[in-house]
């Protein structure tokens, strides 16, 4: 895999061309690549994955990388942080989905992918004309060509078993405006909008003279939307969906600075959120999750992931094993490390590190072959992991702090 055409993430402290920490995303990222994006999820398969890790063990860069890696094989990706959407309601969570995935745009390729179904060249419209005005330029836009048209809106959307009902009536109908046929007025078409959106101030009986029933989204038929989403996703040409949301470790932070605060009940209320989903992975297509956390989310007996047994039980490990097994649910970063990482690559980290230091007071000094070899003894005795104790050590810091 050639990492040099995949972008980092921005303000990343690691270099693209840097082999120390993606040694350890390489490690878990290429057999996902191989496994996942080109194989499991491509041909219509699901899946959920858990990537925890210490402060600094690269879960996020993981993460991150993942996400690009996807879109460059054709993967329509959405990312976000715990941080910034609650996670107690499913209903959340689908309609930041949504609102990444930019349905405009979905729109736009099923309209494509349809006029290519009638054996027409998309490239051949002018910007700013409709299908149906490429016809009447054609002279084409007769009864037959309008009833292929509404033939090929059924089967994409309508006819569709993978879609809900009013998903489908609306995802046909807006495509139709794409094309021009059948035409949708901009008040209809606003009131479709507000419906997906969840829109509160209009009213759900304004839907039936669309033929759509007057039914909000809720947290109870969120995952059947996201279904629907993420069969418009691969009708509109796409290889699958994947979703990146990081952060999870926010449900145990209990500090009064954190952006979002849950409380015992919206806390459970998100494991039981993760816990349908999970259950329900099956009857998805197309599609992955991957949640990024730190240990805590893990490891705390009291407010972490094992106080919710329903959850804890369907994605612990049953069988622990010395070597990783890259195609557990939760793969920890910690234990990536401690495989993955060498003496020789220590001293290339640390080597790294010091050339980023540009503070004039600190002189850094490369770590040698036995201090890395100590470092890697450390990190498996303690909770720090090991690009901070290399940085640290190249700094000449022996204690380290939170801070």
């Amino acid at each position: 895999m050639d990492y040099n055409n995949i972008n980092c993430a921005e303000n990343s402290p690691y270099e693209k061309s840097e082999p120390t920490i993606n040694s350890g995303v390489e490690f878990i990222i290429d057999f996902w690549e191989k496994h996942y994006l080109k194989e499991y999820i491509k041909a219509g398969g699901s899946k959920i994955k858990f990537v925890t890790g210490n402060k600094g063990s690269g879960k996020s860069y993981l993460l991150d990388f993942f996400s690009k890696l996807a879109k460059k094989n054709g993967y329509l990706t959405v990312s976000f942080s715990a941080n910034e959407i609650w996670l107690n309601d499913f209903k959340f969570i689908f309609l930041e989905i949504l609102k990444q995935c930019n349905l405009d745009e979905l729109m736009e390729k099923c309209s494509r992918e349809i006029i290519r179904e009638l054996g027409y060249d998309a490239t051949q419209i002018v910007n700013g004309e409709s299908f149906i005005d490429y016809l009447a330029s054609l002279r084409k836009n007769d009864a037959l060509e309008k009833g292929e048209i509404r033939n090929q809106l059924r089967k994409f959307f309508k006819d569709n078993p993978r879609m809900d009902n009013n998903f489908s009536i609306a995802c046909s109908l807006l495509c139709g405006g794409v094309l021009g046929h059948p035409p949708l007025d901009d008040n209809n078409k606003e009131l479709i909008l507000s419906w997906l959106s969840n829109e509160k101030g209009f009213k759900l009986t304004s839907l039936r003279h669309l033929d759509m029933s007057p039914a909000r989204i809720t947290k109870f038929n969120a995952r059947l939307m996201l279904q629907s989403l993420s069969e418009l996703v691969m009708v509109s040409g796409y290889s699958g969906l994947i979703v990146t949301i990081d952060d999870l470790d926010v449900l145990v932070n209990r500090s009064s600075l954190a952006p979002m605060h849950y409380t015992k009940m919206k806390r459970e209320d998100t494991y039981e959120s993760i816990r349908e989903l999970i259950d329900d992975i099956d009857n998805f297509k197309n599609i992955m999750f991957l949640f990024g956390c730190s240990k805590s989310l893990i490891d705390n007996e009291k407010m972490g992931m094992k106080s919710y047994q329903a959850l804890w039980m369907r994605i612990q490990n049953e069988v622990w094993n010395d070597r990783i097994n890259k195609f557990s649910d939760i793969i920890d970063m910690n234990e990536v490390a401690r495989q993955v990482y060498t003496p020789d690559l220590l001293m290339n980290m640390s080597k790294h590190f010091s050339k980023q230091i540009i503070n004039q007071e600190i002189e850094p000094k490369v770590i040698d072959r036995e201090t890395a070899i100590k470092l890697i003894v450390q990190s498996k005795q303690g909770g720090i992991s090991i690009p901070i104790l290399v940085k640290n050590a190249t700094l000449g810091i022996t204690e380290w702090e939170e801070n």
